[in-house]
């Protein structure tokens, strides 16, 4: 990259024959994403192996542009810079144009993203790469301004100074690029090696680790801009519940909650969550949850339903079931298709007015408060222009609106509590809490007549196990079976739709999309299956799982060194085959299945699962001894095998008040390496018992629902009296 780079600034001004053009080669393309820019006069082409020839016989570089539907900053380059006609003569004249939505299309991002990150230390989206006929790269950015700013080159300047270097010393820039592909291998190999087990040293070392980036003001574990991790809230929840069940011998449990719960309570008031209609967006800009990036995205509301559903398991606080419940019903009215799929994410921006081309980043979310005053009359707006911090000129920090794009206005966070409210207005909790409501309601009915956000409807495999899972846990914890009946249609969604001859897909949208699934879709599927089935008892999800996991295992796991690649490795066109093993705003497949193996071990009996299992997490030994903190997940996987997980048995009909009884008694405590079983005398159980002995014997005695609580396959007696149970489950915590 370093001599491609000392070049610019020296080249000539190239030809820019190529005219714009009405329409590009993105118009059959699925993705909302790659629609958006089907009209642009850039010739774009999908990836593919159209684009690939082109690109060879020409001779030309590939100018490759990878990003996805609600992405604000992918938007600015769009308007900026591929909508500019002069630019796009430039891309036309000289170079082949791909765009990549890079949720459809996650092993070619991760490839180019490894290249970015390695040559520029960051790395986001738009990411804008430049790579030889042979798809190797030897510049990349992300985001680059149209014209010349602040000392640096604009985007019209290096698109001409590359074009000039490629004409004069080709041969330089393709021996780079075969120079950076070879260390990237390199790189990739060397991450994939075979290790050790690791032990409780490393759950303790990533505990210090993730305590010493803790904010203890405001929560979170880092500075602005502020992103939530919900696989760091899962493992401090386990650090927890481990703590707990040695007695509290040590400070650190009680340490890890409430770094969780002081979290999960700012992100819940901050303007990250959004109080009319529920769901978080993506991340916060500053160091206390205030002005968000406006976009909502499913991975993290399935895990942030998840964590806020810990929470209220652990503490009964009504705080934490609130905010998991606006997640959830977010989700099933905004962001569920009528079959039953999820889509995938809402825009950030949005039109300031409809019929005006105009567009802004969380147009549709921040007020006036003259607008509000208006909606709500005078004294409703008082109290709650007091209770969300309503400014009259706005109440974005002038740090965190570097541009003034939100002068004059508010986004809603919770300033005050409902008691200091009330003392505040000398008013009741009850008046305030009653009169909050009743704005909030009026607010979102007028917030529905504004433009909304641009919503991605495709479904990808992945995020809706993601999804599955946090509505399979909502109906135990919140004993609401709507939430299993919102998880089930998922799931019978991906079978019908996106499971083809034992395979799955990616993506859905208008049909199946071309890309077949990833490890990511297969692991975080399994998931949510073996979560579905705990949540049901319905065996074929558990016996759904057990094939997908079988195909996991064929399609993606390394035999020898242990763990899995991301692809295949089988398409040619992807340069790099690597493992991953940073759990970031979706955790790491290898976290995740690392958990599904141990998991699916107990519920088969099938012990190659624990086997493969521990070494899946001994492949990563290195990295796990290196900076833990970096791998949450996979520490919530290693603390699962270093304990001897409780099997609970629940014999009785599903639907029987008894049997229900016992469940939300077993549901009531947070007893995070447990394994759930259904013993009804059907064909579940039968499955189950030709894998799991003491699954023969599990019955209702004298007629009634009964429990058996067991570790290791040796189960003590049953209990059909929910008290008794609920002393049992107490001495097991």
């Amino acid at each position: 990259m370093a001599v491609v780079c000392q070049e610019i600034g020296k080249a000539g001004i190239v030809t820019t024959e190529a005219s714009p053009i009405e329409i590009n080669h993105l118009a059959n393309e699925k993705s909302p994403y790659l629609l958006e820019h089907a009209h642009n006069p850039v010739d774009w082409y999908p990836w593919g192996a159209e684009a690939f020839a082109k690109a060879r016989k020409e001779q030309k570089p590939i100018f490759l542009s990878i990003g996805y539907s609600t992405c604000h900053w992918c938007h600015v380059m769009e308007h900026e810079s591929f909508e500019n006609k002069d630019i796009a003569r430039l891309l036309n004249a000289n170079f082949i144009s791909i765009k990549v939505d890079r949720e459809e299309r996650p092993d070619v991002d991760r490839v180019y993203m490894s290249f970015v990150q390695a040559t520029t230390g960051s790395g986001g989206w738009p990411m804008s790469v430049f790579l030889t006929p042979e798809l190797e790269p030897f510049v990349g950015g992300t985001y680059f301004p149209p014209t010349d700013r602040f000392g640096r080159p604009g985007f019209a300047t290096i698109l001409k100074q590359i074009a000039g270097i490629w004409k004069t010393d080709r041969q330089r820039i393709l021996e780079q690029g075969s120079q950076i592909t070879a260390s990237l291998r390199q790189y990739a190999a060397a991450s994939s090696g075979e290790g050790s087990m690791a032990g409780k040293e490393t759950l303790d070392a990533g505990f210090k680790q993730i305590a010493r980036g803790f904010d203890p003001e405001w929560g979170g574990f880092s500075d602005a801009p502020k992103f939530p991790r919900p696989v760091t809230l899962n493992f401090l929840f386990r650090v927890f519940a481990r703590d707990r069940k040695a007695g509290g011998a040590e400070a650190r449990g009680k340490q890890a909650l409430e770094m969780n719960l002081l979290t999960l309570r700012k992100m819940a008031e901050g303007g990250m969550h959004d109080h009319l209609g529920g769901g978080f967006h993506r991340y916060s800009v500053d160091g206390y949850w205030h002005i968000p990036h406006f976009e909502k995205m499913l991975y993290d509301q399935a895990q942030l339903a998840a964590s806020y559903l810990d929470a209220f398991q652990i503490t009964r606080d009504p705080l934490y079931e609130g905010v998991a419940r606006d997640i959830l019903d977010y989700v099933r009215r905004d962001m569920t298709g009528k079959e039953g799929g999820f889509y995938s994410a809402e825009d950030a921006d949005s039109l300031f007015e409809r019929g005006k081309p105009e567009r802004g980043e969380g147009a549709f979310y921040l007020w006036t408060q003259d607008e509000i005053q208006r909606a709500l009359g005078d004294e409703p707006a008082k109290i709650f222009d007091y209770f969300y911090g309503v400014e009259p000129g706005g109440n974005a920090p002038a740090e965190s609106d570097p541009h003034g794009e939100f002068s004059g206005k508010n986004t809603l966070i919770q300033r005050y509590t409902l008691p200091e409210t009330a003392t505040h207005f000398s008013r009741t909790e009850e008046d305030i809490q009653k009169s909050l409501a009743q704005s909030r309601k009026a607010l979102f009915e007028v917030r529905a007549g504004r433009p909304r956000p641009n919503l991605d409807d495709k479904v990808i495999t992945a995020w809706n196990g993601l999804m599955i899972s946090a509505f399979a846990r909502a109906s135990q914890v919140l004993d609401d079976p709507g939430y299993l009946e919102a998880g089930r249609r998922a799931a019978l969604f991906v079978e019908a739709h996106l499971y083809d001859k034992g395979t799955l897909l990616r993506s859905y949208r208008e049909g199946p999309g071309k890309a077949a699934g990833f490890a990511d879709d297969y692991a975080f599927l399994i998931q949510g299956l073996l979560d579905l089935y705990e949540a049901s008892f319905e065996i074929k999800w558990l016996q759904w799982a057990v094939q997908l996991q079988k195909k996991q295992d064929e399609l993606f796991q390394d035999k020898g060194a242990g763990g899995y690649f991301g692809v295949t490795g089988e398409d040619p066109n992807i340069l790099l085959r690597m493992k991953e093993d940073y759990d970031g705003a979706e955790p790491s497949p290898n976290s995740v299945s690392a958990l599904n193996l141990l998991r699916l071990a107990q519920l088969t009996g099938n012990a190659g699962y624990e086997g493969e299992a521990k070494k899946t997490i001994a492949a990563f030994g290195e990295q796990l001894h290196k900076m833990p903190a970096a791998m949450p997940q996979m520490l919530v996987a290693l603390d699962f095998a270093l304990d001897k997980p409780l099997q609970i048995v629940i014999a009785g009909g599903t639907a029987a008040g008894d049997t229900r009884a016992l469940l939300r008694e077993v549901h009531r405590h947070y007893i995070p390496d447990k394994i759930l079983l259904g013993a009804d005398g059907g064909e579940g159980q039968k499955w189950l018992a030709e894998r799991l002995d003491f699954m023969k014997t599990a019955g209702s005695p004298g007629g009634k629902a009964a429990a058996y609580l067991c570790e290791d396959y040796t189960c003590q007696l049953p209990t059909s009296d929910p008290v008794k149970l609920s002393e049992l489950l107490g001495a097991q915590r």
